[in-house]
């Protein structure tokens, strides 16, 4: 019975992701993309991620294709999943709060784009990849099915290990010595614990 029940708040959370970024995904197609460093690479990494957390977690929600392959975890595991997912909506929304219409899926700047340190931006450099990282945790929790479950983690590790320092070199040629004070006073995914030494490197 809790198995169905974590399958429907997946899927809850899954279409609340949907509908928080559908309004900003139609705001961005208003401002025309003026840098574009998106690769053939990066299209399949995309689409890998597609495949991990969303065609496989559909299929083990749907069908009983992928039940040989279930685990089992304490019932709070699960609602600990329920949590850490709602955290990570939240996380989700928020970023795309701050950045309105200059959101992209991808390797890109748009017209006019400014370098945005405020709201959630304020602690991490990237929380749409802390959200990907909470929601990989999420759905190993939720979907407890050993391709199901971990295809999330799975799909999104090499996206975030690929892009994410092409990103920073895409936001230092853009905003300069601007952006490298904002690496050093920010994490990429966690925020910096502030201690009375200035620490000089990234994290």
């Amino acid at each position: 019975m809790e198995r169905s029940t974590f399958k429907i708040v997946y899927g809850i959370g899954v279409f609340s992701m949907t509908l928080t970024r559908l309004p900003y995904w139609r705001r961005a197609r208003t401002v025309r993309i003026v840098v574009d460093r998106k690769t053939a690479r990066e299209r399949s990494l995309l689409a890998l991620l597609a495949a991990g957390m969303g065609v496989l977690p559909a299929v083990y929600v749907f069908t009983p294709l992928l039940d040989f392959a279930d685990y089992r975890l304490r019932s709070r595991a699960g609602w600990t999943g329920a949590g850490i997912f709602a955290f990570a909506l939240w996380l989700f929304w928020r970023a795309h709060a701050a950045l309105g219409p200059y959101w992209s899926d991808s390797l890109q700047l748009r017209e006019g784009h400014p370098l945005i340190t405020s709201g959630i931006y304020g602690y991490v450099r990237h929380p749409m990849y802390a959200f990907g990282w909470l929601w990989g945790i999420a759905q190993a929790l939720l979907l407890q099915n050993w391709i199901a479950g971990l295809s999330g983690l799975a799909s999104f590790a090499p996206l975030y290990l690929s892009r994410v320092p092409r990103e920073e070199r895409m936001m230092l040629d853009r905003f300069g010595e601007e952006y490298r004070a904002y690496m050093n006073r920010t994490g990429r995914i966690i925020p910096r614990v502030k201690s009375g030494y200035e620490d000089t490197e990234p994290s």
